[in-house]
């Protein structure tokens, strides 16, 4: 079953759509953030006789469909990213084939596999630890889980806070975090 990709053969008529003609829907994001990438790699993976891609204008319309689809109790696949909101809320992502180095089809490959693994990083400049000690020794503490970003990215998104307050009621409630 899900989050195993090979699920996605035996359930699309439980994200069928009035847009979809009786095919799954997937809501990818705007064509120009990275093209055809999901209708090859569904194309590839021999998904497209039963999905069909579909894509947002943007960002809002992702989250608009993901709100939608909770109020109503419902499945969707839209494209997504990590860490966002999303995480404090437990989605879950789909596990496509590794990707590997050249299994793209605009780098030769023929599109099965899934996306690169990222992470994010934190730097300080070489004079931070001299100049401002205190907030060296609490920026080196900081080592964030994916939920934890996706909790105060949540603040942002889906409580509409703005940053500053955000990150002060974030700071607020999460001391052990932080504080040296």
């Amino acid at each position: 079953g899900l989050p195993n990709w090979e699920a996605l053969k035996n359930c699309h008529e439980n994200f069928t759509t009035p847009d979809s003609e009786g095919k799954g829907r997937w809501l990818e994001g705007p064509q120009s953030w990275h093209g055809d990438l999901m209708p090859e790699r569904l194309q590839a993976l021999g998904l497209a006789d039963t999905w069909v891609v579909k894509f947002a204008g943007g960002a809002d319309a992702l989250w608009t469909e993901l709100a939608a689809a909770k109020k109503e109790k419902r499945g969707t696949v839209i494209f997504n990213w990590t860490p966002n909101f999303t995480d404090a809320d437990g989605f879950t992502f789909i596990e496509f084939p590794p990707y590997f180095d050249g299994c793209r089809k605009a780098d030769g490959g023929d599109g099965s596999c899934g996306s690169p693994k990222g992470w994010l990083k934190k730097a300080a400049n070489y004079k931070f630890p001299k100049t401002h000690p205190a907030a060296y020794t609490a920026f080196s503490k900081l080592n964030f889980t994916t939920t934890q970003i996706g909790q105060m990215a949540a603040l942002v998104d889906t409580d509409g806070m703005d940053h500053k307050d955000a990150g002060a009621k974030w700071l607020a409630n999460n001391e052990d975090v932080w504080k040296p």
